[in-house]
Formats: structure tokens, sequence, C-alpha cells
């Protein structure tokens, strides 16, 4: 029977898996990158996807025929270049 938990030796393309409270915790051992759901799997279709963006495999600037497509002017951005506050660096 395998277990799991949020410490001990650490083994290639490992992920920890492990209850506190009501929500799992995910973790992928290697970038450190570590998610919550409230089931196992919701858990670790949240580590994909947040591993997907660690590793920059998605997400991406719009280009602006997308913006325009929702009805954004990108010529009227007026915060230039400046990274939102929000977006940790």
């Amino acid at each position: 029977m395998a277990s799991s938990s949020s410490n001990g030796p650490v083994h290639e393309a490992e992920i920890r898996l492990w209850p506190e409270e009501e929500w799992w915790i995910a973790k992928d051992v290697e970038t450190g990158v570590t998610t919550q759901g409230s089931s196992r799997r919701i858990a670790l279709d949240n580590l994909d996807d947040a591993v997907a963006l660690h590793d920059g495999d998605r997400g991406r600037k719009p280009t602006d025929d997308e913006l325009r497509e929702l009805g954004i002017d990108p010529t009227a951005n007026e915060t230039g270049n400046q990274t939102p506050p929000d977006v940790l660096e």
C-alpha cells in the first residue's frame, strides 16, 4: 500500500499528497509548487495546472487581436509595461 506525507526523502519526479483538515495538499517536490483541493483528484488537477504555469507551458500575453475580440482597445493601455501590483515577480 502506498503512503504519502509532507516530508521525507526526495525521489525524482515525486509528487506528495496529504490531507490537512478539510483539504488535500499536493506538492511537486522538484519545483516546490504546492496546491490544494477539496479532494485528492482536485488537488492533483490543480497541481497539474500550477506546474504548467510555473514551467511556462501555459499562460501568455494576449495578442492585440485577441484583446480587440474581448472589447479591449490595446492602444488605450494606461499601465504601459508596468507589472500589476498583485503579480509577484
